[in-house]
């Protein structure tokens, strides 16, 4: 079953009307995809249409049976809660520990005590973080922030978690174990996008589905193995 769906959807920044042109694509439930492109190729943008923070200059996008571009308020918002996102550079709250961190989607949905104390726990023993809770981001390492941006994102239990070059600013042995991470919560049903240009996280999944963009248009759409040419490098954007 079909959880989103991009129609024909064309959004153009003006005066210079870059953007995405003729996007057409399909992500099934419970489905895991990589997204690669260079950055400023629209990997982003996309992502701000799914939320809704831009709204398409013409075309279709549709999220779990409902039309995206124009939700308001209480709709809004609760779509939103569908989608968790993942960040590059983790914007985690500095002044709030790991515990608060993870906590603070489901405080500001309205949760009790008792269901954040347990959800809480339940992800942090996930990403196996539950010994440093009462640390603050700056004590951790970046592949620790990067797991506890992982554990905020997947607080509402969203129906798509969109990880937005979640490993650019990570070595390769942690990029790839943030990688496996993901597959691991793409394994208990949660479809997932990795939205990347690093180059082992492709060679990593290389049996996964891979779609190309390249200046706002997706070039490439495939769900064959791929032959990537291996790097000891990580891409930085």
């Amino acid at each position: 079953m079909s959880l989103l769906k991009f129609k024909q959807l064309n959004k153009l920044f003006l005066p210079s009307n870059d953007g995405l042109v003729d996007i057409n694509l399909s992500f099934n439930q419970g489905s895991f995809s990589l997204l690669k492109g260079k950055s400023g190729a629209g990997k982003t943008t996309i992502l701000k249409l799914i939320t809704q923070e831009y709204l398409p200059s013409s075309g279709e996008i549709w999220f779990n049976n409902t039309k995206v571009g124009k939700l308001k308020g209480k709709n809004l918002e609760q779509h939103r809660r569908k989608i968790g996102v993942i960040y590059q550079d983790y914007k985690l709250i500095l002044d709030l520990n790991i515990w608060e961190n993870v906590a603070m989607p489901l405080i500001i949905s309205g949760n009790t005590k008792t269901d954040i104390a347990r959800k809480v726990t339940d992800l942090l023993d996930l990403i196996g973080l539950h010994n440093k809770a009462l640390l603050f981001p700056k004590q951790l390492s970046g592949g620790e922030a990067q797991r506890v941006s992982i554990a905020r994102a997947l607080a509402l239990d969203p129906l798509l978690v969109f990880a937005d070059e979640p490993t650019g600013n990570l070595d390769e042995e942690t990029a790839n174990a943030i990688g496996l991470l993901l597959k691991k919560i793409n394994a208990g049903g949660t479809t997932i996008i990795i939205a990347t240009h690093d180059e082992n996280i492709l060679n990593l999944f290389q049996d996964s589905r891979l779609i190309l963009i390249e200046s706002g248009k997706i070039i490439k759409d495939t769900k064959s193995p791929l032959k990537i040419k291996k790097s000891t490098k990580i891409s930085k954007s």
